[in-house]
């Protein structure tokens, strides 16, 4: 198959036209096909190939066959009578392109859908007879197309929705649907009387309100396109309008001004006839309606009603309602903001003390277990030189109990001091109450008034107030008493420390427990206590 395009310059040909050379007893060179568009031109082409020279040409003849059967003489040539157009339907459209019986092609101009046939060169020649050659003509047709949305009422049935149409084309085209809805489409085709066919095809499904506006897509595909037709169909379903109320927010307060209610409608076609009516009767004189907005210009008792807004198109009529409530007014309104500000301040200050308190109370607990004084007791006990290395802070209690950093009540030389006892009071430090020693036949006497520091707890328990049993039970052994005078009675020294006592207890009848009360014991920071006279490794 070679492309011949010299043989149909006007002609804009679609597909090849074949050139076939017959051999033997076929001496006609024809194209076997050629396809043509209306209006246009077309060569229909024709040579005698005589290898030997001996055939004689006698007349030429061009003949249309449109239908099995059919045949018609459209031209004719001959070397002494000239050419012939005998068929009317080709006046004046047919031209042969050569003067000569050689090749006697032909041209066809305004090409009609009907010019579609079978077209043969036959030749008259001596001796041999006739020979022909045929050239099949096909017509081709742009079919017209067109897609469209078929309005429908939204409803239980199935019904066509969308329209697709390819019309007046040859040969016939093909339609597809591409849609995400779901439904499903019919095909059918119609001959023309010129030979085209036109193609229809419809799309069908069960309409619903929210088909409404979406898309399906006809896709046409045809011999005579270079590239599919493709359109995109919106479909149109009607519904009657559906509507609602928006913008009413419960706080609607007396002397509140501006506040709008919109009236939202839905459907298909577009409701125009929207009417705002209140259940009390007629509109508040402060309401103005605008459309579907209805405004109040400001709250009172009058629009603490039922707004009904209601809508109609030709598919029918809806209507919804609101109750507003109208509130008393704050006293200044803008202040809210600050107000509920100036509250929840309040709960976060509450919300820290109270953990401070907490954390406090639980420190206190916790010194309280490991027997720390007060805060109140350190000044005093500072005051009264019986604070530790570290300036421990210590109570009178402790002072009596843990007393006797380097002497005795405060002279550093005897324990003839008087006498304390410890008072719980209403504060944290208690009270230290005087008692008169009469036990001096052991000691110096303590010139108390003079100093500041608090009794030891020797002085406690050799105490005038004791009776002979119980001083007998605080009786120091006699090495005691030697390392006594060594260490503060005889020279000893203030800096020097006593050593510890010996207590024996009477437990009714069971062997004497030896309880060590140390004078020199010393009360530390972390609830420990430890010995200022002993050596630590």
């Amino acid at each position: 198959m070679n492309t011949r395009r010299g043989l149909c310059p006007v002609f804009k040909c679609l597909s090849v036209a074949r050139d076939v050379v017959r051999t033997g007893a076929q001496k006609v060179r024809v194209e076997d096909e050629l396809e043509a568009y209306p209006t246009e031109s077309v060569d229909l082409r024709c040579e005698f190939i005589d290898r030997g020279g001996r055939t004689k040409l006698t007349q030429v003849s061009w003949i249309w066959e449109p239908v099995d059967g059919q045949r018609d003489n459209i031209a004719v040539y001959h070397p002494m009578y000239g050419q012939s157009f005998p068929n009317g339907l080709f006046k004046d459209r047919v031209v042969f392109l050569h003067n000569n019986l050689e090749n006697p092609s032909i041209r066809i101009s305004e090409l009609k859908m009907s010019d579609a046939g079978r077209y043969t060169c036959e030749y008259a020649t001596y001796p041999s007879g006739n020979e022909q050659g045929t050239t099949s003509l096909v017509m081709l047709a742009k079919p017209k197309n067109s897609a469209n949305a078929v309005t429908v009422q939204a409803g239980p049935q199935s019904v066509v929705v969308a329209q697709c149409e390819a019309a007046d084309g040859k040969p016939a085209a093909t339609i597809k649907w591409t849609s995400s809805l779901g439904g499903n489409h019919t095909t059918s085709t119609t001959n023309g009387p010129d030979g085209t066919v036109t193609v229809r095809s419809e799309y069908r499904l069960v309409p619903t309100p929210a088909d409404n506006g979406r898309e399906v897509t006809c896709t046409v595909e045809q011999r005579t396109h270079q590239r599919p037709w493709v359109s995109a169909v919106k479909l149109s379903v009607e519904y009657p309008p559906s509507v609602s109320i928006e913008g009413y927010d419960n706080n609607w307060y007396v002397g509140r001004s501006d506040v709008v209610l919109v009236c939202k409608v839905d459907g298909n076609p577009p409701p125009t006839d929207v009417t705002w009516t209140a259940v009390s009767g007629a509109l508040p004189d402060t309401v103005v309606v605008s459309g579907n907005k209805l405004t109040v210009r400001k709250v009172d008792d009058a629009v603490n009603t039922t707004f009904i807004c209601g809508v109609k198109n030709m598919r029918g009529a809806s209507q919804h309602q609101i109750t507003t409530y109208v509130i008393e007014a704050l006293k200044d309104p803008s202040s809210a903001g600050v107000v509920a500000g100036a509250v929840i301040g309040s709960l976060l200050a509450l919300l820290l003390v109270v953990a401070l308190v907490a954390v406090l109370m639980s420190r206190n607990r916790r010194r309280q277990r490991r027997g720390y004084p007060g805060g109140g007791d350190s000044a005093a006990a500072a005051a009264a030189g019986g604070g530790g290395s570290n300036g421990g802070d210590y109570g009178n209690k402790a002072r009596l109990l843990f007393s006797g950093t380097g002497n005795k009540n405060g002279t550093g030389t005897n324990n003839n001091g008087p006498v304390y006892t410890y008072r719980e009071g209403c504060d944290a430090t208690g009270t230290l109450t005087e008692k008169p020693n009469d036990y001096h036949h052991h000691h110096h006497h303590l010139h108390h008034a003079s100093m500041g520091n608090a009794p030891s707890a020797h002085d406690i328990l050799l105490s005038g107030e004791m009776d002979e049993v119980d001083r007998r039970k605080f009786d120091l052994d006699d090495s005691m008493e030697e390392d006594y005078d060594r260490f503060g009675a005889v020279g000893g020294g203030g800096d020097m420390q006593p050593p510890a006592y010996r207590v024996h207890r009477g437990l009714r009848g069971e062997e004497d427990m030896v309880v060590y009360l140390d004078d020199d014991m010393e009360s530390q920071r972390d609830g420990s206590v430890i010995s200022r006279t002993a050596i630590y490794v």
